[in-house]
């Protein structure tokens, strides 16, 4: 048995098949990539790593095997994909996944590949564990995946806790002890025990304030932009392809970026922490359907409109469209009365929730400090935006504060 000393769970107990697969290089790459990827640009303690992450994930899945009564096998498959469900991350953490998607097509949880062809298969048969079995546990399949991946995940539990613990900022703290303690099987479905809703709000509550206080915060919206923007020029390079940027670590991608002409300039700005400014911020409402559901060629000819009309060189414009609100923790189940319920059905909070996920919902379009104005008002004439001519962005006129005021 070997102890590792966590700064969010004290004393890590790890033995088995974890003890041989946290020495295999596919599980020590991840001690250089960053759980929050250019977050730290906001929050300069935020620099914990996915290895990190990925001990306290394996933490709370042994409690939850144990409460749950699995052992044996197919408790040891359960910790070794607790241990491995992040080996399949690129750079930066998700910063890059939807880039890495489209070349690919191949998400972080898609390791069938990585667990088959490398040191880490060879682990697993050693341990009568079967590679792929695992790999469909990181993935979420079968009964017991939805303790590594679902709405009740061990994976959320940690990195909610983690992330508030490293940022300092106190919004993500949960009771994943008893969240781990009360869990059940009924039905083939994991659930929490009776008496829990509350406990399973906590969740959506502290990922509804997570949200937009550091996972969206804009200036990490704004430099993982521009590090997406600055990867797919990369790939333009004639010695990178896709696959060799998803097995490159943060340092990697970063020196790669560095010595690419093409890319030189992003990668000082991000450096420098010299990021480009909000020309628009712009509500849900404010915004037609089209623009909200476009495809990323339709982004990228938007970007190209607006920096025509703004008289601007086309790397200047960065249009942001996230996807429309989700909140899949609403389908987490509870027993209430020995009924099993979904949560949203139960409860009223999550309702409010979900029209919280919509106000907080924003576009953006950035540019360098010095034409952010008149990008900003080409955004409007080309997308169409609802604004009534009072221009979106508040931090070009001062109606209402400055971009600085929050960096």
């Amino acid at each position: 048995m070997k102890t590792i000393k966590d700064s969010v769970h004290d004393h890590i107990d790890v033995v088995g098949v974890t003890r041989d697969l946290l020495d295999t290089p596919a599980v020590q790459r991840l001690r250089h990539i960053t759980q929050l990827g250019t977050a730290r640009l906001v929050y300069p303690s935020a620099n914990h790593t996915r290895f990190e992450h990925s001990l306290g994930v394996y933490h709370l899945a042994c409690g939850a095997l144990d409460s749950l009564g699995i052992e044996g096998v197919q408790a040891e498959r359960v910790r070794a994909a607790a241990i491995l469900h992040d080996v399949g991350h690129s750079p930066y953490s998700h910063t890059i996944e939807d880039l890495i998607h489209r070349h690919t097509g191949k998400y972080h949880d898609d390791v069938h590949d990585l667990l088959t062809e490398s040191e880490v298969g060879d682990v697993l048969r050693a341990h009568d564990l079967d590679p792929d079995t695992v790999a469909g546990l990181i993935a979420g399949e079968g009964e017991l995946g939805q303790v590594v991946s679902g709405e009740l995940d061990v994976d959320r539990m940690d990195y909610l806790v983690r992330d508030a613990h490293h940022t300092g900022v106190p919004y993500g703290t949960i009771d994943h002890e008893r969240l781990v303690r009360e869990l059940t099987f009924l039905d083939g479905e994991l659930v929490l025990a009776e008496g829990n809703v509350q406990t399973a709000e906590s969740l959506l509550v502290a990922r509804a304030l997570m949200n937009p206080t550091v996972y969206n915060h804009h200036v990490t919206r704004i430099s993982k932009s521009m590090l997406q923007r600055a990867s797919e020029r990369l790939l333009d390079a004639p010695d990178v392809d896709a696959e060799k940027l998803r097995r490159m670590d943060d340092h990697d991608l970063l020196v790669a970026l560095r010595t690419n002409p093409d890319t030189a300039e992003f990668a000082r700005r991000l450096s420098d922490r010299d990021l480009y400014k909000r020309a628009v911020w712009a509500e849900m409402a404010d915004v037609p359907d089209d623009v909200i559901d476009a495809d990323h060629e339709t982004v990228r000819d938007h970007e190209a409109d607006i920096a025509e009309s703004a008289g601007v060189d086309s790397e200047s414009v960065i249009l942001d469209v996230p996807g429309r609100p989700q909140m899949t923790e609403s389908s987490s189940r509870v027993i209430v009365n020995g009924e099993v319920r979904p949560l949203a059905q139960q409860s009223t909070l999550v309702r409010a929730l979900q029209r919280v996920q919509r106000d907080q919902w924003r576009l953006g379009v950035y540019a360098p400090a010095d034409e952010t104005e008149q990008v900003g008002l080409a955004a409007e004439r080309v997308l169409g935006l609802a604004t009534d001519g009072t221009l979106v962005s508040d931090v070009r006129t001062g109606v209402r504060t400055t971009l600085d005021d929050f960096e």
